[in-house]
């Protein structure tokens, strides 16, 4: 009975305050920093035990406050070095892709430069070609018109020669169609009298014609004392008629030789006329002529000059030529060099995006 006692006072005493003890300690081994530490305050052994366990209890909360503000400042840490990080790989990223992209494109307008540059050079050697030859060509006609200007001389004075003597010709042809006008003009005034004549005659027949008439009417109241008379005025009126029908025929002979004749006039002066200007046109072109032969002696110095320009003009397309072809080289030479550049900008840009890759952070480094 008594030993019952005991036990249950043992029990109430020791027994639940060591089992809540072992509680709580197991909690807080598992990392349960909740948990209440029972006890607590009393003064036996179960309290000094209540006691270091609560002192443990308050160590274990204020390391892990310590190492939950280490991990945060760990963390912050390495955010911080993460963002830091992300900013000078765009930082560098920025530069360096902005140089490599200047250098990439600087390669490539240069290459297309170089490229024009050597078809220019291609394009310019050949034009300098043609024209070369075409100064050479140049030349030969300057040389050739240098002769036929010579020629052309020779044959200005020549013909100067023969334009004076057509003038010389000219003016005696003048003098003599003023002797043939003369003449011409003496026949026409010579028909003219003649019709005056012819008129006159015709008037004369006419008159014998009505006094044959008279007469026959005359003779023809005196009966037979008037035959032989009317017979006389018949054979005068038939004379009188042939004599009216052959003065018809005169005049118009007459005037078909007026009519000629002022035809023949009219010509002569038109031929006098024409070769009046026959004679001023060829003193024009002696005018002209000699002109002209100061003028080809004018182009034949001017041709002289032109073959000594010509020759300049050849030697230096020559070196145009030679300056073209190692344009050309250069051109190709530093299309070869921009190849190269662009290459090594477009590697260089690939081992920049390595290194960017390598060295800028995670997302969720940055988080």
């Amino acid at each position: 009975m008594i030993a019952g006692v005991l036990f249950a006072l043992m029990n109430k005493l020791l027994a639940k305050p060591v089992n809540a003890m072992t509680s709580a300690m197991g909690r807080l081994a598992n990392g349960d920093l909740s948990v209440t530490v029972p006890e607590v305050g009393r003064e036996d052994e179960i309290g000094q035990m209540a006691a270091a366990v609560q002192v443990f209890k308050e160590n274990a909360t204020e390391a892990q406050r310590l190492e939950a503000e280490h991990a945060a400042q760990v963390h912050h840490a390495a955010r911080e070095k993460a963002r830091q990080m992300n900013e000078l790989a765009n930082a560098f990223q920025s530069s360096v892709g902005t140089v490599v992209s200047t250098v990439s494109d600087a390669a490539s307008i240069m290459e297309m430069s170089a490229e024009s540059l050597a078809q220019t050079a291609e394009q310019t050697s050949e034009r300098s070609h043609v024209v070369t030859n075409a100064a050479e060509q140049a030349s030969v006609n300057v040389q050739t018109v240098a002769s036929a200007s010579e020629q052309l001389s020779s044959a200005i004075h020549e013909i100067s020669r023969q334009v004076a003597q057509s003038t010389t010709i000219a003016g005696e042809a003048v003098s003599e169609v003023d002797g043939a006008n003369a003449k011409v003009q003496s026949l026409a005034d010579a028909a003219f009298r003649i019709g005056e004549v012819v008129a006159l005659i015709t008037d004369i027949a006419d008159q014998t014609n009505l006094l044959a008439l008279n007469a026959t009417i005359e003779a023809a109241r005196a009966g037979e004392a008037g035959k032989g008379f009317a017979v006389v005025a018949s054979e005068v009126k038939n004379l009188a008629t042939q004599t009216a029908k052959a003065t018809d025929e005169i005049s118009e002979q007459i005037a078909s030789i007026q009519g000629a004749t002022q035809e023949a006039v009219d010509a002569i002066k038109t031929i006098g006329t024409t070769i009046s200007r026959m004679s001023q046109i060829a003193s024009a072109i002696a005018a002209a002529v000699e002109e002209q032969g100061a003028a080809t002696q004018e182009i034949a110095r001017n041709v002289d000059h032109a073959a000594q320009g010509t020759s300049e003009v050849t030697s230096a397309i020559r070196e145009v030529n030679t300056a073209a072809e190692e344009t050309g080289v250069a051109a190709a030479d530093i299309q070869s060099s921009a190849h190269n550049l662009m290459d090594q900008s477009k590697q260089l840009g690939q081992e920049v995006s390595k290194f960017l890759k390598a060295i800028r952070p995670k997302p969720e480094e940055l988080a």
